[in-house]
């Protein structure tokens, strides 16, 4: 008794190789996914931004906003105005941020023109909850992130 082979048709090895390719497809997507999560990444909250003695211009006080930075992520505070210490009410929340990113904080003040730019504070972060102080020329910034990982 001769059994022939199983006839395949074009149709059915079209259908048979568009399912291999969504597989190898879909493995590809689930792979690049996991490599560009890494565990590690974790939020950051700052809050309690404050600063003393800031400088307007002349004999005015500033209208004072700060600007965040971490890692590609970015926030812009309130302007508060005629404040030369000023408490912020804002608090920023950046996600997967990596370990030993930069935490970047400029103080501006809102003038008629471009703004004018009052200091910089930059911290390396870690986990846990941290207060920090930054002295720019004549006054001082305070602010508490906490990052966990």
């Amino acid at each position: 008794m001769f059994i022939s082979p199983p006839v395949t048709s074009p149709l059915s090895q079209t259908c048979t190789m568009a399912s291999l390719s969504l597989y190898l497809g879909l493995l590809v997507l689930c792979t690049l996914a996991l490599v560009h999560c890494d565990l590690n990444d974790g939020p950051i909250r700052v809050y309690d931004i404050r600063a003393s003695n800031l400088k307007g211009r002349l004999l005015s006080k500033p209208d004072p906003y700060v600007k965040v930075w971490c890692g590609s992520s970015h926030g812009k505070s309130s302007i508060l105005k005629k404040q030369a210490n000023p408490t912020w009410p804002d608090q920023f929340n950046f996600v997967n941020i990596l370990p030993n990113s930069v935490l970047t904080l400029q103080v501006w003040d809102d003038v008629i023109g471009p703004d004018r730019y009052m200091g910089t504070c930059s911290t390396t972060i870690c986990p846990g909850t941290h207060t920090e102080i930054c002295q720019l020329k004549m006054s001082t910034v305070y602010y508490t992130y906490s990052y966990s990982h």
